[in-house]
């Protein structure tokens, strides 16, 4: 269950078939995200266990299991920030209910990124994920 931009991103990493080309890919979503505020740049924000510096800014639109859930989310590392987009791509617009639901390991094991990132960069992604998740269940337990 992922939201219709990571399909779009699965698709994509199908037809390329180098992955040279992929990590392009990647950095070219990374790319294309607005830079976060550097007023949001703070402890609250920042994700620990990464190699690189990382933050998430999430947003909740609405009360309760059925709150969309969005973020907003910066690295200081290329790769980083386009891994944070493909998050962005499975995650954005779901509600938190779907959010807690989704199986990020399998979503993203699509991609076969897993065995293309540096050990460091792989614990990264895992982190982020965690924070995504420890977000909407907190959510998922005020609703």
């Amino acid at each position: 269950m992922a939201a219709q931009d990571f399909e779009d991103i699965a698709a994509d990493f199908d037809f390329l078939d180098d992955w040279e080309d992929r990590y392009r890919y990647v950095i070219e979503l990374g790319k294309k995200m607005p830079p976060l505020d550097e007023a949001l740049k703070s402890p609250a924000t920042k994700v620990e266990g990464c190699a690189s510096q990382v933050w998430i800014v999430p947003r909740l639109e609405g009360e309760g299991a059925d709150a969309r859930f969005e973020f907003d989310g910066d690295s200081d590392a290329m790769i980083v920030r386009g891994l944070i987009a493909v998050l962005h791509s499975l995650y954005s617009g779901l509600t938190v209910r779907e959010v807690a639901a989704v199986d990020a390991p399998a979503e993203l094991g699509r991609l076969g990124l897993e065995g293309h990132l540096s050990t460091q960069r792989s614990n990264g992604l895992r982190a982020m994920v965690g924070r995504i998740r420890a977000i909407a269940e907190t959510a998922l337990q005020r609703a």
